[in-house]
């Protein structure tokens, strides 16, 4: 049977978790992903888990966040003054929003912080920082 090498495309389902059991993401009800080992498609510490695995196998993997999403930046916070936020916009903690950068760029943020005078907004990956397990299946390795 054949193992699965860097280049190859695969078909996994999985379930990602937090370290306290939560679940942030699951292929359950939906096609399997789908993705090229060794691209870079997928976070560092599941696609290094993979070569190696054939058809059918199971596994579960442990990852650090600097496998993972990587560490929190400070830097990825910044304070906006509240007057140059239109009043349209919600400002609940947690709210997704979306900014557009000079370069025309579209960049996710989340409301982290709200004052009278100004709105912090985290443009960290939701996952930075945390470690996280992935209990998946290899279903298939697509031909090239």
């Amino acid at each position: 049977m054949t193992e699965v090498k860097a280049g190859d495309t695969v078909r996994i389902h999985y379930t990602g978790t937090l370290t306290d059991g939560t679940v942030f993401d699951s292929s359950a009800g939906r096609d399997p992903l789908e993705f090229t080992v060794g691209s870079g498609q997928i976070i560092p510490g599941l696609d290094q888990a993979i070569p190696g695995m054939k058809a059918g196998d199971k596994k579960v993997v442990e990852i650090p966040s600097d496998q993972a999403y990587g560490p929190v930046q400070p830097d990825a916070r910044q304070a906006i003054p509240r007057d140059q936020v239109p009043a349209d916009i919600p400002l609940d903690l947690g709210t997704q929003l979306q900014l557009q950068t000079p370069t025309g760029q579209v960049m996710p943020v989340t409301v982290a912080e709200v004052t009278e005078e100004s709105v912090v907004l985290d443009a960290n990956h939701p996952l930075a920082g945390k470690d996280l397990t992935f209990d998946f299946e290899l279903v298939e390795i697509v031909a090239a």
